[in-house]
């Protein structure tokens, strides 16, 4: 039987998740539903959340996002030391939370994977990027997702995760530091973008996140330089090997979806937005964000 574990759940929203979760819940177990402020709708309608969820106000974070900010709060407050987090943007089957705990009493710390599936014009161009990225590129390195990853409290140097955590942006990007993970090829899919706008700022945001965090920083230029530069010289091979090979890694991960054809221009199209987020300022969460340094995070009104 797996240990008393704390589920934790930042939103500001009451979304189906918050149910989904709770019946998953074993009579040890908790439930932390964390929002920024009480004005947030989640808050404001904290009488009718299930019984087994408790509601935690994080506050407005400073020199960190609001994500890290709910992150940390919730783990001082988290009364287990086996630990999942989770997104309140996918669905989240019967099975899910078990399915977790299963993977850790057999490997250790686990993290699912991702499959961003675009809602408007430049995030379903950028689908096939997305699965380089974060479906292929976390399994491989090993990187947790915060969206589904499971750990115990003695898995990190916790005060030392935690002063850090709030001081920088990415919370899943800062615990891929402290927390080697065995990454498990279940997939799931999360809508994201609904106007350019927002796909642009999201874009920027993950941009930022590889510069700071990705084990090889200082190569994500020039290899995206290099690719860019295939695609152009050499269209009709780049076209056919990357639409074969984005092919095969969609069957692979069991992705039942036309836009691996969009591999080529996505590549093409990748590199100058690359260049375009790197050091720009971004929304996220209904807040703008300075990211000069790994440690160093300015909200801006």
């Amino acid at each position: 039987m797996a240990p008393p574990t704390t589920v934790i759940l930042p939103t500001i929203q009451q979304t189906d998740v918050v149910e989904q979760l709770a019946a998953q819940l074993a009579p040890a177990d908790e439930l932390l539903v964390v929002c920024d402020s009480e004005h947030d709708p989640v808050a404001r309608k904290a009488a009718s959340l299930p019984e087994t969820a408790r509601l935690i106000v994080a506050g407005e974070p400073e020199g960190c996002s609001g994500k890290a900010n709910a992150i940390a709060t919730a783990m001082e407050a988290a009364r287990h030391d086996r630990l999942v987090w989770t997104d309140d943007d996918f669905y989240h089957p019967p099975d899910w939370l078990a399915g977790l705990q299963a993977d850790y009493d057999r490997q250790g710390p686990t993290t699912e994977l991702p499959f961003f599936v675009g809602q408007d014009l430049l995030s379903k161009l950028l689908e096939p990027s997305y699965v380089m990225g974060a479906t292929l590129g976390l399994g491989l390195v090993g990187v947790p997702w915060g969206g589904a990853v499971i750990f115990e409290r003695d898995d990190i140097d916790e005060p030392a995760f935690l002063d850090d955590l709030r001081r920088t942006l990415s919370d899943d990007g800062l615990l891929g530091a402290y927390l080697d993970v065995k990454p498990v090829k279940r997939v799931r899919r999360v809508d994201v973008g609904g106007t350019v706008s927002e796909s642009l700022e999201r874009n920027t945001r993950f941009v930022q996140i590889v510069q700071y965090f990705s084990p090889y920083p200082k190569l994500t230029v020039p290899l995206a330089a290099l690719c860019f530069m295939c695609f152009l010289l050499f269209p009709l091979v780049s076209l056919v090997v990357s639409t074969v090979g984005m092919a095969v890694l969609y069957r692979y991960f069991g992705l039942r979806r036309w836009s691996f054809l969009l591999v080529y221009p996505a590549v093409i199209i990748q590199f100058p937005l690359l260049l375009y987020g790197l050091h720009r300022p971004f929304v996220w969460g209904g807040r703008r964000y300075v990211w000069p340094e790994r440690f160093e995070v300015i909200v801006e009104d």
